[in-house]
């Protein structure tokens, strides 16, 4: 039996070792904090706190605002990722049809991976510009037709366009992967058998292609939540009036602005189940359709 290339079980774990301690410090160690808080109130500038058990959370699940920027958190959960992976899906189907042009479009399509969301929000603002970007023709005609600086349902698009371009280029490479691993004495046979491009896509390859989407769905809804906060700090800050303070954003205001730590925390929290609560519902549908290659 040949070894491996590290001989003694040390070794392994000395390799492990830092990605754990990272883990440990950077998501542990804040997680354990935000229920710790949740259950006290914080001075702002330190100096003790107080246990007040679950106030916290009666005087958070209270506030209008919350509430708000769950129902916006909610919203942009679902539109957001449903757009980014159904266009990364006619992209990936593209491609695999080996359309002209398809192999360079691949390298083009995943360069988006590797801008960082701040710097794609930078960029966004300048491209929705109501005065220089690509609606001002239309504002010369249509004045006030395009503002996201003034109208909220303008603003919300904005960072919806930003998080759904940002998303692309993963859900691509995931999809793209997964439609090359489709036999393809699957889709001769189905052409064999008279099967337009159509239904070849939707009675074969989705079918198919379920695990992916899956777990595209999964990453991409979580992602969004982080990932929101960069588009919306660069581009909105929350506004106008509040119209794209997301539940993470308004964690940000609350606790390093604002100085509430408990109430970040316990939002955090809420925050946190919330997510847990809606991948695991997305768990419970992926078992209902299961398909064998």
């Amino acid at each position: 039996m040949q070894k491996g290339f590290y001989s003694g079980r040390w070794t392994y774990a000395a390799l492990v070792a830092p990605i754990l301690v990272l883990i440990f410090l950077f998501f542990y160690v804040p997680v354990g904090l935000a229920f710790f808080w949740s259950l006290f109130l914080e001075r702002p500038f330190g100096g003790g706190s107080q246990f007040v058990g679950l106030d916290n959370f009666a005087r958070v699940l209270s506030d209008a605002e919350f509430w708000d920027a769950l129902k916006r958190t909610a919203i942009f959960m679902i539109v957001a990722p449903s757009l980014a992976i159904g266009i990364s899906l006619m992209l990936a189907l593209a491609a695999d049809r080996g359309l002209r042009g398809s192999s360079a479009a691949r390298n083009i399509i995943i360069w988006p991976k590797a801008v960082a969301g701040a710097s794609i929000g930078v960029v966004f603002v300048f491209v929705f510009n109501p005065f220089l970007g690509i609606f001002a023709p239309l504002n010369e005609i249509w004045p006030g037709f395009w503002n996201p600086r003034i109208d909220g349902t303008d603003a919300f698009i904005t960072i919806v366009v930003a998080q759904v371009w940002n998303g692309i280029p993963f859900n691509f490479i995931i999809l793209l992967s997964g439609l090359q691993t489709i036999p393809d004495t699957v889709t001769k046979a189905a052409v064999m058998d008279g099967a337009s491009p159509w239904r070849r896509v939707w009675d074969i390859q989705i079918p198919l292609l379920t695990p992916q989407l899956f777990l595209t769905f999964v990453l991409e809804f979580v992602g969004t939540v982080v990932e929101a906060f960069g588009l919306i700090d660069t581009m909105t800050e929350g506004g106008p009036g509040g119209a794209t303070t997301l539940l993470i954003y308004k964690i940000y205001v609350d606790g390093f602005k604002a100085y509430d730590l408990s109430g970040a925390a316990t939002q955090t929290v809420i925050l946190m189940l919330f997510v847990l609560i809606m991948v695991a519902l997305q768990f419970r549908l992926q078992k209902h359709g299961k398909y064998e290659r």
